[in-house]
């Protein structure tokens, strides 16, 4: 006779107690039902033990990542996210990390005369901002078709139709590369050092507002025309080199050298659009040239020609670039025309273009 299972034995006494009519027989029948349910669950824990370390292993990662990111918050951890594109900061108790400041003595600011000490002229290719190149070298070798252009207002303009797409309003900035399939019109200005190139279609302005300052007794000089990409990675790599020489991080140089040197890819001298010009008398890139007479004349009769101071004093904010009075740009008479009088930025007008 085989031996009955535990199961077999309850649901014998359970059969029993209902047949018969003895006292408690209700206690009985649920304490017998009692002991089988736990069987039950015995032989399911059992039967199936791998499946319940799983399910066991999951719950206890689980509370242990949980417990993990409670105790950040506690200690203070940080969490850095985006802001919305419209500049309000999002409902929520996170607290953003505030922005470090770098603040720079005047004393720290790195000339770039002294980014290109060490280079030979080759590697230059002809663009060594040591070489200046004069008023009268300039006239003197370059025939142009003088241009005068009597001065106006932004009224003047008021129903002028500009074009976003206009060559001369392209716009080139930290957020806005210069695009890859963009073609130069390089043309020659010849002087006693070299060729000094820029942009082809501007030539004619140019020398003409050289020759107009000279007839006004301002003697200007002309220095960094137009760069290649490598030229101006060249400068960009110098310059944080020298600020991490001295005492600077990576970040740190990178920031404080996209202040004075632009970034490349970023450079409006690579689209021979843009010139620095200084003076005989004040060769320095530094704000005080603006207070020069040379200074001041270029920054009231350069929109006659079509150029435009493009890096102002006070517009940091938009442009990315401290002030450079000596940094011109050319954007066409018209509009440099309504950008000086109202003294705003090229970022500024072409945003407000359709």
């Amino acid at each position: 006779m085989m031996k009955k299972t535990f199961e077999e034995r309850m649901k014998s006494k359970i059969h029993q107690a209902k047949k018969n009519k003895v006292s408690m027989r209700f206690f009985r029948i649920a304490y017998y039902r009692f002991l089988l349910f736990f069987y039950h669950i015995g032989l399911f824990f059992s039967g199936n033990a791998k499946r319940l370390m799983v399910v066991f292993a999951t719950i206890m990662i689980f509370c242990l990542s949980s417990s993990f990111v409670m105790m950040s918050q506690t200690a203070g951890v940080s969490y850095a996210y985006e802001l919305p594109q419209s500049g309000e900061r999002p409902d929520s108790d996170l607290e953003l990390l505030e922005e470090e400041q770098i603040v720079v003595d005047t004393d720290t600011i790195i000339e770039d005369t002294e980014i290109i000490d060490g280079y030979e002229k080759e590697q230059l290719k002809n663009l060594d901002e040591a070489d200046r190149f004069s008023v009268d070298d300039i006239l003197e070798n370059n025939e142009y078709e003088e241009r005068k252009h009597v001065a106006g207002s932004a009224q003047s303009y008021a129903d002028y139709k500009f074009d976003k797409k206009d060559w001369r309003l392209l716009l080139i900035n930290k957020q806005h590369p210069v695009p890859e399939d963009y073609e130069v019109e390089l043309g020659n200005i010849n002087t006693m050092k070299g060729v000094m190139q820029c942009d082809a279609r501007i030539i004619d302005d140019l020398l003409s507002m050289l020759q107009a300052a000279k007839e006004d007794g301002v003697s200007l000089q002309i220095c960094s025309p137009y760069r290649d990409y490598a030229y101006q990675e060249m400068l960009f790599e110098r310059k944080i080199n020298l600020y991490m020489g001295i005492g600077y991080s990576y970040m740190e140089a990178y920031m404080l050298g996209s202040q004075v040197v632009t970034v490349p890819g970023a450079s409006e001298h690579q689209l021979g659009l843009a010139l620095d010009i200084v003076s005989n008398t004040y060769t320095a890139l530094d704000e005080g040239f603006g207070d020069t007479e040379a200074g001041k004349w270029l920054s009231e009769h350069s929109r006659e020609y079509g150029f435009i101071l493009r890096y102002p004093k006070g517009k940091e904010y938009i442009t990315g670039i401290d002030f450079e009075p000596w940094h011109f740009r050319y954007v066409g008479v018209e509009a440099a025309t309504v950008i000086m009088d109202e003294g705003i930025t090229l970022e500024e007008f072409v945003e407000r273009l359709e």
